[in-house]
C-alpha cells in the first residue's frame, strides 16, 4: 500500500491533479472556455451599451428634432404647390420666377451647399440610429440560440418518444399503396384471414 500511496500522491498531491493538467495541455478546459466566452460576450455588450446608449432628450433637443423635419417635406410640398400654381395662375407664377431669375449664381451654390449638407446631416443621423438598432438586434442573438437550441432539444426528445415532430404530419393522410403479393409475413392476419374463409 505504499507504493500505490506514493504513487497517488505523486499524482493527485499537493492539491494538483496532474492527470487533470496534462489533459488540459492538449484539450481545452471547457469550463474555463466557458468563462471566457462569457466574460468576452459580457465585454462586448458593455462596449455596445456605452456607445450606442441613447440620451434622455430635453425639451429644446425634441424642439430641434422637430424643427429638423420641416425643411424635406417643406421643400417637396413647395415644389409641388409652384408646379400647381403654374397650372392655376401662370401670370402670377411667371412673375415669381422672373424674381428668382435675379437670383445671384453664388447664392445658388451657397443655397445647393445648405441643402447638401443638411441632406447629408440627416443621412449620417440616420444611419447611427440604423447602427444602434443593429446593435439592439445582435445583444439578442444568444437568446434567439438558447431558444432554437430549447425547441430542438423539444423536437429531439419528441421523436425520442415516439412521437413525431408536427412538421411531418401533413394535412392529408397518406395512404399505402397496396401492392399484391408484396405484404410482409403477418401470422395474425394469415390467421384472421383464414378464420374468415372458414
Amino acid at each position: 500500500m505504499g507504493i500505490i500511496g506514493r504513487l497517488f500522491e505523486v499524482i493527485f498531491g499537493d492539491g494538483r491533479n496532474l492527470v487533470k493538467d496534462t489533459a488540459e495541455v492538449f484539450f481545452e478546459n471547457k469550463e474555463a472556455g466557458a468563462v471566457r466566452e462569457a466574460n468576452y460576450r459580457s465585454s462586448a455588450m458593455q462596449q455596445f451599451a456605452a456607445e450606442f446608449a441613447v440620451e434622455r432628450k430635453g425639451a429644446f433637443d425634441r424642439l430641434m428634432d422637430a424643427l429638423n423635419r420641416v425643411p424635406r417635406p417643406l421643400m417637396a410640398f413647395g415644389t409641388i404647390g409652384l408646379c400647381v400654381s403654374a397650372m392655376v395662375d401662370p401670370l402670377w407664377f411667371a412673375s415669381r420666377m422672373q424674381g428668382i431669375a435675379l437670383i445671384p449664381e453664388p447664392l445658388w451654390w451657397l443655397l445647393g451647399t445648405i441643402v447638401s449638407f443638411y441632406f447629408g446631416a440627416r443621412y449620417q443621423v440616420k444611419s447611427q440610429e440604423f447602427q444602434r438598432s443593429v446593435a439592439a438586434t445582435v445583444a439578442q442573438a444568444p437568446i434567439v440560440t438558447a431558444n432554437i437550441a430549447a425547441l430542438k432539444a423539444l423536437e429531439a426528445g419528441a421523436q425520442g418518444q415516439g412521437v413525431p415532430p408536427v412538421a411531418s404530419h401533413p394535412s392529408w393522410e397518406a395512404k399505402p399503396i397496396y401492392v399484391p403479393g408484396a405484404e410482409a409475413e403477418n401470422p395474425a392476419l394469415e390467421a384472421w384471414k383464414g378464420g374468415g374463409n372458414e
